[in-house]
């Protein structure tokens, strides 16, 4: 896991249903490792949950944890999509990173994961025979 604090989960109580949850976070903050200077930003996160959800009062904790952190947008924006992946196997999940202007240039990261784009073992091997 990317941050040293674990993000909880609980049963979703529809999992027979596709539906959409959206999650924002206005408030993000993490240090940029290249100047040492704080970074602000929105964090969008956007997800069909399968089995699980995600537990808010956790992710908002998990979310604290970046904010004497050291990392590219590009890498907080993918750790976070891969954390939250790997919390609640979501169906599917976009995370957006909205970035604050900095020295006149704004910043928008996007990552994305669809549990049903994944190879399986089985379509990896026959796609290579």
């Amino acid at each position: 896991m990317s941050s040293e604090k674990p993000i909880e989960t609980f049963p979703n109580p529809q999992p027979g249903r596709d539906y959409e949850i959206a999650i924002t976070c206005p408030e993000f903050t993490s240090v940029c490792p290249k100047t040492g200077l704080p970074d602000f930003g929105e964090i969008r996160i956007k997800y069909v949950p399968d089995e699980r959800c995600i537990e808010l009062k956790s992710l908002k904790y998990y979310m604290i944890d970046f904010r004497n952190r050291g990392i590219y947008y590009e890498a907080v924006t993918n750790a976070i999509l891969d954390d939250l992946v790997a919390a609640c196997q979501p169906r599917r999940m976009t995370v957006v990173g909205d970035f604050s202007v900095r020295g006149g240039i704004k910043t928008v990261v996007t990552a994305s994961y669809d549990n049903a784009q994944r190879p399986t073992p089985n379509s990896q091997a026959s796609a290579a025979g």
